[in-house]
């Protein structure tokens, strides 16, 4: 079988290299994985996975342009049929004028705790023990489950020499949480990813989750506010500190979609984000990129102030990065406050959003709330409808975060937000 798979390789990369091509990438990705499908906690159905997959781009030089153009490959094709795709995608590559730039070159990553023996069996275990030991009521359970447990194995190569292999878990949990109450019922849904199974962080979401439901069949309308507070301390929270992340990837830089240039204050001044190259459990702990680049720990913001770019290596070229790489995985720490602080006086708490939005250019905001808490005058009351809307960058004057953190697969940020403002519309009673 490793003399198969080598074999459809190299044929490919003979292909490659008596193509015409002036450059080319080569992804050797092979998924193999388990899955299982429960209903309740019954096993409906499970099965194996195991899938390579050939993804290819090759460049062509026309004067001070290059061209490029991609596509995937069967691995068990024919060296004919691949000699076919690669002319193809040399044809479509000669139509496409990019200010010329170079591909990477071959340069060692840190590989120290990078995934070895990746037991499908044993993970996948966790996870449906994990589930099984939900705490259930007789008004809000586990309609039913899927679990996708992988070993996600990737042999990069270009024509600059690059020839590097990672292998990473990868694993999701898609859940279905029915509540119900006098006559109704409510679904809510959950996909939940990561390396492998972290029993405590599952069963911390699933029993959130099951309270939400039953809190749902208990709301009223949400009243009118005058932009009131509002906190974020569920998994739309990622979409807030990912409007960092995306205003300083050098592509956005390039196109004029980010005016965030190095050393302006753009957050927060005691918010620090940075790119790490692992996290705990995340499904995205790599040594190098999509591109063969190495990934590296790498600040940011620092204190609020914008210190790097990050990206591919096309758009990083051409602002004059020449160590760039894509990230994998986002910290961000800073808050000087604890999740009980920023829980204190009237507030609007929103757990649950039909829908929530943070514009990667203009950082408008916008939701429909699912269900929320509101918190005023000592009262606690769980509410639905309408929306949340208003500017980010605005908003940010008076964003408070907490010292704890929270994460969420590749991204670990405060656990609690608050932002001072926020257009709340409630629902027309009339």
């Amino acid at each position: 079988m490793a003399d198969m798979k080598k074999t459809a390789l190299d044929t490919l990369l003979n292909v490659l290299k008596t193509s015409g091509a002036d450059a080319w990438e080569v992804a050797d990705e092979e998924e193999k994985g388990w899955e299982f499908y429960f209903i309740r906690h019954s096993l409906d159905q499970h099965r194996a996975k195991d899938v390579r997959t050939f993804n290819v781009k090759v460049y062509k030089k026309f004067d001070d342009c290059l061209g490029s153009a991609s596509a995937s490959i069967p691995s068990d094709a024919t060296e004919e049929e691949m000699r076919r795709a690669v002319e193809g995608l040399c044809s479509d590559a000669s139509y496409v004028r990019n200010p010329f730039y170079t591909l990477n070159k071959p340069c060692q990553a840190e590989t120290k705790g990078q995934a070895e023996n990746i037991d499908l069996e044993a993970i996948s275990g966790d996870f449906i023990r994990t589930l099984a030991s939900i705490p259930e009521t007789v008004t809000e359970d586990l309609n039913s489950y899927e679990i996708y447990v992988n070993k996600i194995t990737r042999h990069f190569l270009n024509s600059e020499g690059i020839d590097v292999t990672t292998v990473h878990p990868s694993s999701m949990v898609e859940a279905v949480i029915n509540a119900r109450k006098d006559g109704h019922e409510i679904e809510l849904y959950r996909m939940l990813k990561a390396g492998t199974c972290d029993r405590e962080q599952l069963t911390r979401e699933l029993k959130e989750t099951l309270t939400y439901g039953r809190d749902r069949l208990i709301t009223v309308p949400t009243p009118a506010l005058d932009k009131p507070d509002v906190v974020f301390a569920t998994d739309p929270s990622v979409e807030l500190y990912r409007f960092f992340a995306s205003k300083l990837y050098a592509s956005m830089v390039y196109r004029g979609m980010s005016d965030w240039k190095i050393g302006d204050m753009v957050a927060p001044e005691n918010l620090t984000m940075c790119s790490v190259r692992s996290l705990p459990n995340s499904s995205r702990n790599v040594a190098y990129d999509e591109e063969g680049a190495p990934i590296r720990d790498l600040t940011l913001i620092d204190h609020g102030k914008a210190v790097s770019y990050m990206g591919g290596r096309q758009f990083s070229q051409y602002l004059g990065m020449e160590s760039s790489f894509i990230p994998s995985n986002i910290e961000v720490i800073g808050g000087t406050e604890s999740e009980a602080d920023l829980r204190t006086g009237d507030f609007l708490e929103v757990v649950e959003f039909s829908d929530f939005q943070v514009d990667s250019i203009t950082g408008d905001i916008a939701g429909e709330i699912r269900l929320a808490y509101l918190h005023q005058g000592g009262k606690v009351t769980p509410v639905c409808g309408g929306s949340v809307s208003g500017s980010f960058p605005e908003l940010l004057k008076t964003m408070r975060f907490s010292k704890e953190s929270r994460q969420y697969n590749t991204m670990l940020i405060p656990s609690v937000t608050r932002l001072q403002g926020v257009t709340v519309t409630g629902v027309d009673n009339a």
